[in-house]
């Protein structure tokens, strides 16, 4: 499936993948319509604009993109390719299951119900106090493409889901000073990849007010020559030009001064240095 991210504040280092979590036996589940269900067509073109940003990702997610009710905005979405014979299902709850067998969506596996019903299309949606986080069109017997099978499919940013699903995730999301949940776009961070031997690391990513790209915490050196721009440094004093970001992932704090070359986290122990990471530097 083309696929496409509109997400600056995924940090290429720490998204390793990670399981989506849950498995099929309750990929659907009985509900109440929610209170302004959609309405429009199930069959919208879905181009291929070769651009990124949140525009662009609507578009090329059709009808799933049009289906959902994010408070920010899209996260993910795109159009399928053609499935195999044997690939696609019999039923459309079957084609839905196909779409997480061929995608590995980062998206919950179970909870989904029928929002809209045609001749040859299926739209389903996961909803999260009655508003649509994540939109599958599924489709039959598309061209070249026997039985029911994802056509088009699109999803919020992560921080609108519960958090039961994104606590099993890659990612951590972080808060504001009203304990709201921030889009990963905006603020985001991970447990250095296990693969790389980096699980002592922890990796900070930005994307917005002047610090876009990533930060890291390395206590223990495990991080290659090399791949900060600076030395990480875990007992400094806060400067005094520090302002807060508002950001709080558990008994964290997140300041930023006008050098985008560091950010300060504030914990019980005192204040970190975290350096930013060299660009085009990641875990191969």
């Amino acid at each position: 499936m083309r696929n496409r991210f509109w997400a600056g504040a995924v940090f290429t280092i720490a998204a390793v993948g990670g399981c989506v979590g849950g498995g099929d036996a309750d990929i659907l589940v009985e509900g109440t319509p929610p209170a302004t269900p959609y309405r429009g067509p199930l069959h919208v073109p879905a181009p291929d604009l070769a651009q990124d940003g949140p525009r662009a990702t609507r578009i090329e997610s059709g009808a799933a993109g049009r289906a959902l009710e994010c408070d920010g905005e899209i996260y993910s979405g795109g159009a399928g390719e053609a499935w195999s014979e044997g690939d696609g299902g019999d039923t459309p709850e079957e084609g839905l299951a196909a779409y997480f067998d061929m995608e590995q969506p980062g998206v919950p596996r179970s909870g989904y119900r029928v929002e809209r019903e045609e001749r040859d299309r299926v739209l389903f949606s996961y909803d999260v106090e009655g508003r649509t986080k994540v939109a599958v069109v599924v489709a039959k017997d598309r061209e070249n493409a026997p039985g029911w099978g994802p056509e088009t499919s699109a999803s919020c940013d992560p921080a609108e889901l519960p958090a039961s699903f994104t606590d099993t995730q890659w990612y951590e999301i972080w808060t504001d000073v009203h304990g709201n949940r921030v889009p990963i776009t905006e603020v985001s961070s991970s447990k250095g990849p296990a693969h790389c031997d980096w699980q002592a690391a922890h990796f900070l990513e930005m994307g917005s007010g002047g610090h876009d790209g990533g930060y890291a915490r390395d206590p223990e050196g495990v991080l290659p020559d090399g791949m900060l721009t600076g030395a990480y440094d875990g007992d400094v004093r806060m400067p005094a030009d520090a302002r807060d970001t508002g950001f709080r992932r558990d008994d964290r704090e997140l300041w930023v001064t006008d050098d985008p070359a560091r950010i300060y986290v504030r914990t019980p122990d005192g204040v970190e240095s975290w350096p930013r990471v060299a660009d085009g530097m990641g875990c191969r």
